[in-house]
């Protein structure tokens, strides 16, 4: 396999967990409420995230450390927004 179809998969596959993420962030916005998110789901995938961009980090593996760096960032706003927003607009 060519090394140029891998980094356009890998690009491809790094931009859909990024973004996978900003629905359900834009819905929690706009509504003001997180009581549907599920609370568990969220923290195991901040959690998977963090091991996957230390990993990167510990294997000197650039694409995996921004990749899962960024969608890191992108679940733990869900996170930090479910308990924000846990029971509606906040006080």
């Amino acid at each position: 396999m060519s090394s140029l179809i891998a980094n356009v998969v890998g690009t491809a596959a790094a931009l859909c967990s990024i973004t996978s993420f900003a629905p359900q962030m834009i819905k929690i916005w706009k509504e003001r409420d997180a009581s549907n998110v599920s609370l568990k789901t969220y923290s195991l995938t901040v959690t998977c995230f963090v091991l996957w961009t230390v990993y990167g980090v510990m294997t000197g593996a650039l694409p995996i450390i921004v990749a899962n760096a960024c969608a890191l960032v992108m679940a733990a706003a869900v996170l930090g927004m479910k308990w924000r927003f846990r029971n509606g607009e906040p006080d």
